[in-house]
């Protein structure tokens, strides 16, 4: 019980990146207050909920009435291979002249390639709301549950003993409002201890919704990360 990353969550399918939310566009990243419970590879939890986006009346979505927890739950399967998770999420939303129930799902996992080297991957889909993607898809669209297809895929290589790359695609697509927006990077990690280590990002956000011109932005990034 408290304040943590959401069991909706897979931790180990995110992709290594200079900025700690990577491919934000296709990620499940929540961190809140919950009650889980664990049992072997099985966990399930109630965890904060939140109204977000729009009702009825086009006007931003009270958070007044968020009285009934989210329900998430979430396996498990590991083996010398890796891990692969399943799990879902349930959420009810009520914007005070409306209220909604949206279910979510998620496929994650990481995947041993040879060596230290791993692929990542995360497919999220249904009514998912504010778990994936917020940068593209709000739960509410004028009080009407918005549906989304998101997705991140990852490769990391090791150089040697701790210098590594990663090369990453994320991308997210909307059903109400017709969002489609993705972003590439690829990255270069200088171990400089067993602790420290230095990094470069070069990478481009791609916004493609309808109604608007494509456009696309690039970004170069550096970053230092310490382990305690």
């Amino acid at each position: 019980m408290g304040q943590t990353w959401s069991t909706f969550m897979n931790l180990t399918a995110i992709p290594e990146a200079v900025d700690f939310a990577g491919g934000t566009m296709g990620l499940a990243f929540v961190r809140q207050g919950q009650i889980r419970y664990t049992n072997g590879n099985f966990q399930v939890a109630i965890e904060n909920p939140e109204t977000w986006g729009s009702d009825i009346n086009g006007n931003t979505a009270s958070t007044a009435n968020d009285n009934v927890p989210d329900l998430v739950g979430k396996y498990t399967f590991k083996g010398d291979w890796g891990n692969v998770s399943v799990g879902a999420v349930l959420q009810k939303v009520d914007s005070d002249v409306s209220s909604e129930t949206g279910i979510g799902y998620s496929i994650a996992g990481r995947i041993k390639a040879g060596g230290k080297d791993d692929i990542r991957f995360q497919l999220h889909g249904g009514q998912t709301g504010r778990y994936v993607g917020v940068v593209t898809s709000t739960a509410l669209v004028n009080g009407e549950y918005e549906k989304q297809t998101a997705f991140t895929v990852a490769y990391r290589h090791f150089w040697n003993e701790g210098d590594r790359s990663s090369i990453y695609y994320a991308n997210a697509d909307t059903e109400l409002t017709n969002r489609n927006r993705s972003q590439f990077g690829v990255n270069y990690f200088k171990a400089l201890t067993d602790k420290l280590s230095v990094g470069m990002e070069y990478g481009r956000f791609t916004q493609d919704d309808d109604g608007t011109d494509e456009v696309s932005s690039d970004y170069l990034q550096v970053s230092a990360i310490f382990k305690f």
